[in-house]
């Protein structure tokens, strides 16, 4: 007999390339202690891992289910960039049971998650004034990859645009931020945000920085991480540079966006080189803006420090759908 009242819950999971998370929420409020986590190679499709959690929990009668994956969606269709799943909205209904679906990318879920997070989860970078309560927000992703995503709040409930601006063309400013560009684009075909704002994108700084001191070299990211704390020269000013060109994408963003409601970082790099962007590293880019700069104060920037905000993203989704 199931554990958990009938048609009440709604089950939510966070589908990664190497894990997948799955709760069980009450409305926007994940609960906790239904947290568990399950390694993909473990489950052949989506729909092993959803049936696994279902019986890990006594069986569940769920109300709804979302799930945000590590890839495209497109009508209802998700497809991993880094693992041979593919499911849509029907797969997902059949392993639940839910009467009410839903499938997001994982930035747009981030999206759907602001305002549901509490405040020592989320890091001030650049203090802001505070927004209206419906006004515009971005999301800026910094992790594997890079992307950004535009949250509006409407009469008709929230919408968070899908995007691919990670394969854009880096902004280049100064005659320094050119040769990098020239590096990446003689190494890839293309410099693009991605090959510079991402975990890969780090050590490709740190290459062309080893090159330009006349000692090539390659560096792993998270050993980049630890020898600039140890205050090797390479190392720092590898993220220093990496605060830079990100402040000054961020700031463009801003400036297309509109963001009066606020910047989010998210990401497992944003949050590793949190030291390195809480400064004019990252400020002067984000607001050196021309004759703009004065209005970029308008924008704080925030790093989202909450492991589950996907999940919160889900439930908040799928609880306005459910409910109205």
């Amino acid at each position: 007999m199931p554990s958990h009242p009938a048609n009440t819950l709604t089950l939510v999971a966070d589908v990664g390339g190497t894990n997948t998370r799955v709760a069980l929420a009450d409305g926007t409020r994940v609960l906790a202690q239904s947290v568990r986590k399950y390694a993909n190679a473990d489950h052949s499709d989506l729909q092993s891992v959803i049936r696994a959690y279902i019986a890990d929990e006594g069986g569940v009668d769920c109300l709804g289910a979302c799930v945000a994956i590590a890839g495209p969606v497109m009508d209802g269709v998700g497809k991993m960039t880094n693992l041979d799943w593919t499911f849509d909205r029907d797969s997902l209904r059949a392993a639940t049971g839910a009467e009410h679906v839903s499938i997001l990318n994982d930035l747009q879920a981030q999206g759907h998650a602001i305002g549901y997070l509490s405040e020592d989860k989320l890091r001030v970078i650049i203090d802001g004034p505070s927004g209206k309560e419906h006004a515009a927000k971005l999301v800026i992703g910094v992790g594997t990859g890079f992307n950004a995503a535009p949250v509006f709040d409407t009469e008709a409930g929230r919408f968070v645009a899908p995007s691919e601006c990670g394969h854009t063309a880096l902004p280049v400013g100064s005659e320094r931020l050119n040769r990098l560009a020239a590096f990446i684009a003689a190494e890839h075909g293309f410099a693009s945000v991605e090959e510079v704002l991402s975990g890969r994108g780090m050590e490709n700084i740190y290459r062309w920085v080893s090159t330009e001191a006349g000692t090539p070299a390659k560096l792993a990211a998270a050993d980049i991480g630890a020898a600039a704390k140890s205050g090797d020269p390479l190392a720092v000013i590898t993220l220093e540079t990496f605060a830079q060109v990100l402040g000054a994408v961020a700031g463009d963003l801003a400036l297309t966006q509109l963001p009066y409601g606020g910047v989010y970082l998210i990401g497992g790099v944003a949050r590793a080189i949190t030291p390195w962007l809480q400064g004019d590293n990252f400020a002067k880019p984000f607001q050196d803006k021309g004759r703009f700069s004065t209005f970029m104060r308008d924008f704080g920037v925030k790093i989202v420090e909450d492991d589950f905000a996907a999940l919160v993203g889900c439930a908040s989704h799928i609880a306005h759908k459910t409910h109205g």
